[in-house]
């Protein structure tokens, strides 16, 4: 009787999609603000009544510009009368004085900061959304 050997698996042929799979993790693991050509700073900021998306941009030290866009948590434009901003240097506690944003369009606002040092910095937004409305959320950011 002639035996039926089982077809032989090599490591070879492990060894190729385990690579594709580790290449495909590193790739979803790096961070959005690594990815982006002029080395801005992207944080995501929410609570159970406002969401906002905010790039500092240059994520370096120097003059900054933070873009601001407001949404509501169905993800939807928000409409707010007022945003002010925060930057706390977290390593020192030095904070700098708050600044008013610029109205954009419906939800987008933005600020021109004169010059952050490189660091962790603690930002803070406060947003008016009525005259008895007001939210704050904060979130740490990296100064490169």
């Amino acid at each position: 009787m002639k035996l039926i050997k089982p077809p032989m698996t090599s490591r070879r042929n492990f060894v190729a999609p385990a690579l594709a799979l580790a290449g495909l993790l590193a790739i979803a693991a790096t961070p959005l603000a690594a990815a982006t050509d002029d080395d801005s700073f992207f944080t995501h900021l929410h609570t159970d009544k406002a969401m906002a998306n905010v790039t500092v941009s240059p994520g370096r030290a120097g003059p900054v510009e933070i873009a601001i866009q407001l949404e509501t948590t169905d993800e939807t434009p928000l409409t707010a009368k007022a945003v002010s901003v925060t930057l706390v240097d977290t390593q020192t506690g030095r904070k700098l004085a708050p600044v008013e944003a610029a109205r954009d369009g419906e939800d987008s606002w933005h600020v021109k900061v004169a010059e952050l040092t490189p660091g962790r910095w603690m930002l803070g937004l406060g947003i008016v959304l009525s005259e008895a409305d007001h939210v704050s959320i904060e979130s740490p950011i990296l100064i490169k």
